[in-house]
């Protein structure tokens, strides 16, 4: 794996590459929170198949620079602009949970150049107030409602600690589907986590609380139907962060989209199916 940082209009995008040479690349678009290491739990499984994972941090987050106020479609030219440094002229792209949304951004902003997305245990489109309506997570709602910024960022701090330490209890409830606590309990799973969580806290909780206030209005600032490139939404049906009505929702209004709903697992389980279902993509 091999770190970067490149400057952009005065911002710091930081990314880490796991792999290289003739690799097929794929940009991962994290979740919320998350960071730039988040695909190192299945980048030797992607490299195996001949995939190349590039984890690049959203602003806010690890090593970039945060910028309140950002959409989801504002992250768009961070994403390209790595493929651009790295010299990806096509590239596919992985959107977890958050993720999701900035991953179908990209695609709907720069068609030409993405092979295929994939969306896994991924939000969707805010607009939708059934699917809005859904998410109880602590926190989410009242984010989503809080008068501005400051108030947003008061919200979070009480909920999971300046430092994000709290999530990982919230993360771990007794809601959680049985396949996400055996993993939670596997030390291998939980060594991967936190040597990532510095990463995703670097800088606090500016970046979950932009992420939350990026996607509460909803998917305004792209237009999925845009998106020429296959698409197949991957969702467990026991996740209890992100309800699977969210993926047939996604999967209906994605044009040609395809949708995978995996029995028994969960938000974090479903890491398992996403090199699989990345390879059958890039295949297909």
């Amino acid at each position: 794996m091999q770190e970067g940082e490149l400057a952009l209009h005065g911002r710091t995008v930081g990314y880490a590459d796991y792999g290289g040479g003739h690799a097929t690349a794929a940009l991962w678009c994290h979740g919320g929170p998350g960071s730039r290491l988040e695909p190192a739990a299945v980048a030797e499984a992607a490299g195996s198949v001949g995939v190349r994972l590039i984890g690049i941090d959203r602003p806010g987050y690890g090593r970039s620079t945060p910028r309140p106020g950002r959409t989801i479609a504002d992250w768009v030219p961070d994403a390209l602009t790595v493929a651009d440094q790295l010299g990806l002229p096509r590239f596919a792209l992985v959107g977890v949970s958050t993720g999701g949304a900035y991953a179908l951004a990209v695609a709907a902003q720069a068609p030409a150049r993405v092979l295929g997305v994939l969306a896994c245990c991924a939000l969707t489109d805010m607009r939708w107030p059934e699917g809005k309506a859904m998410m109880s997570g602590a926190g989410v709602v009242e984010i989503w409602r809080a008068a501005d910024r400051a108030a947003a960022l008061a919200i979070a701090t009480d909920v999971f600690g300046s430092d994000g330490s709290k999530m990982l209890t919230s993360a771990a409830g007794p809601d959680l589907a049985p396949a996400d606590q055996a993993l939670l309990r596997d030390p291998a799973f939980l060594s991967g986590m936190m040597s990532s969580f510095p990463a995703m806290f670097a800088q606090g909780l500016a970046g979950y609380v932009d992420d939350r206030l990026a996607d509460g209005p909803g998917w305004g600032s792209f237009d999925v139907t845009r998106i020429t490139c296959p698409v197949t939404v991957l969702h467990g049906d026991s996740d209890s962060i992100v309800p699977v009505a969210h993926a047939r929702h996604t999967a209906a209004l994605v044009p040609g989209a395809s949708l995978r709903i995996c029995a028994g697992l969960g938000h974090f389980s479903i890491f398992t199916e996403i090199v699989p279902e990345l390879g059958g993509l890039l295949r297909g």
